[in-house]
């Protein structure tokens, strides 16, 4: 229907205001109403209703314009394509979950055993499900908790056996460990106090042992994550540090649970375990590749001290993370897995085919592992070049299209793109192929 410049007059009939119940009772907006609830869709209606009182809109084509106007999901967050080759990017939310794992919170939204013994009716170990096959994982580790981060774990364990007393750092690991957390900070609020041995670049033994006394609490050590110390350098190894007689906490960061030859640098879980320490945490959405959680694995009367504490209550994490964290252990491969170990050959075919549908022109990328992990680390592979004011247009496309933007240029790195998603992705592109070329 054509609508003259300037809008409707009041005298028009098409600017008669069809009624709210009315519209809501559309059969074409029930499925909005279902997934959204009425509250939600009103609100659109009501907006919509005002463009035709001021005569912008026809009265026949409210319902249309309140779909166009309705929220896919009752959740304000929309999923992304992460084409950056950032594999655990922060702000896009780290490890993407597998399929296994959504399986499983999708079926645990519901009522479901947590802490409930089918066999006799009674409450049973809350996440047992997901305990067990954290130990299997790491089988050196005499227990295993789970909380809701990787912070929160440091937090519990320098609180159940440092807090009034000392926690012996290097200074070197005094690490912040992003969005301005510091790691002294963040001990201290436990009512610990941290006391710092050696030097920035050079800490060794001795200087540990001499600041030993009795208020040591434990011995903290750090992996720094998402920097590197390189030159005349000198460390502490978990092995060395066990000998010293008091609790080692070792943090080692990023997840990861056994050792990966493609990340040579990066500590893991089972060798911090096998090498004396009493308690180490890491985080589960990173190279675990699972739901944000801190995991807890060490001697089985260290864990069950931390699993006592008061303050463990407050940082338990829900049913969904434990079944997320259980499916990514017994499931197949995670997507952060994958896409570590992504073909650069595969990579750069996919990055051909993309680049004749859509223009740019293909060259290499190097991915990262993000999230703080293996600082430094160049995962090789390739991108297909767009001008740069592609990067605005395809952010605000459905779905958006998060690439990267490099000498003044936007590239598209599959990495992280599901070879199942390169269709959408071409067709986001093409989306707005026009607007960027009529600049």
């Amino acid at each position: 229907m054509h609508i003259p410049e300037g809008g409707l007059s009041a005298a028009d009939p098409r600017r008669r205001v069809p009624r709210t119940d009315v519209v809501l009772a559309d059969p074409l907006l029930a499925d909005a109403v279902d997934r959204l609830g009425a509250g939600e869709v009103k609100q659109a209606v009501v907006r919509v209703q005002q463009l035709v009182r001021d005569g912008r809109l026809a009265p026949e084509r409210v319902v249309d314009s309140v779909l166009e106007r309705l929220p896919d999901s009752a959740s304000s967050m929309q999923p992304v394509l992460n084409a950056t080759g950032v594999v655990l990017h922060t702000n896009l939310g780290r490890a993407s979950l597998s399929a296994a794992a959504v399986d499983a919170v999708v079926a645990a939204a519901g009522y479901v055993d947590v802490e409930y013994d089918l066999s006799d009716g009674r409450r049973a170990r809350r996440g047992r499900g997901a305990l067990a096959a954290l130990a299997g994982a790491v089988p050196g580790a005499g227990d295993v908790l789970v909380v809701n981060n990787g912070a929160a774990a440091l937090v519990l364990a320098t609180t159940a056996l440092a807090a009034g007393r000392e926690v012996l750092v290097s200074r070197g690991e005094l690490v912040e460990i992003g969005d301005g957390f510091r790691l002294p900070e963040l001990i201290e609020s436990t009512g610990a106090r941290i006391r710092e041995v050696g030097t920035t670049n050079r800490t060794k033994l001795a200087d540990y042992a001499e600041a030993i006394g009795p208020d040591t609490g434990c011995v903290l050590k750090v992996h720094p994550s998402n920097f590197r110390i390189e030159g005349f350098t000198s460390s502490v190894s978990i092995a060395e540090l066990a000998t010293l007689g008091v609790p080692v906490v070792a943090d080692v960061g990023s997840g990861l649970l056994n050792a990966d030859p493609l990340l040579p640098d990066e500590p893991d879980v089972a060798s911090a375990v096998d090498g004396g320490a009493s308690l180490v945490t890491c985080s589960g959405d990173k190279l675990f590749g699972g739901p944000q959680a801190g995991l807890i694995f060490g001697a089985a009367d260290a864990v069950n001290g931390l699993r006592r504490h008061p303050l463990a209550r407050a940082l338990r994490v829900d049913k969904l993370t434990l079944a997320a964290v259980e499916a990514t252990l017994r499931g197949p491969s995670t997507p952060t897995e994958r896409y570590l170990h992504a073909d650069p050959a595969r990579l750069r075919s996919r990055c051909a085919a993309l680049a004749a549908e859509v223009g740019g022109e293909v060259v290499p990328s190097a991915g990262a592992v993000g999230g703080g992990g293996a600082p430094g680390l160049e995962l090789p592979g390739w991108a297909v070049a767009l001008p740069a004011a592609y990067a605005r247009r395809l952010r605000a496309g459905k779905p958006p299209v998060i690439g990267r933007v490099e000498h003044g240029r936007c590239l598209l790195d599959l990495r992280c793109v599901e070879e199942s998603a390169d269709r959408t992705l071409a067709e986001a592109v093409r989306r707005v192929s026009p607007t960027v070329v009529s600049l």
